[in-house]
């Protein structure tokens, strides 16, 4: 019998919030910045500019939205 997966596509994915909390920004004005820690005037930049293909950019996207939002509670309990 296959488990249904479905309650698991609900809510933030914690790898990728582990992502966020942890990678650093490779390039560019901020590089070395954990990309949690990327103010929103850079991400909005982004925003209008494109994001960069591939994990990077979906990071970066996926930190856009949650602090656009006001999402940052999700990252609180990953915060040390």
């Amino acid at each position: 019998m296959q488990k249904n997966n479905n309650a698991d596509n609900f809510g933030p994915d914690p790898e990728l919030l582990i992502q966020l909390m942890t990678m650093k920004m490779p390039f560019g004005k901020y590089n070395g910045t954990i990309l949690s820690n990327l103010p929103v005037s850079y991400l909005e930049w982004f925003n209008r500019k494109g994001f960069p293909k591939g994990k990077l950019g979906v990071l970066l996207q996926t930190i856009y939205e949650i602090k656009l939002n006001g999402l940052e509670f999700l990252l609180d309990g990953l915060k040390r």
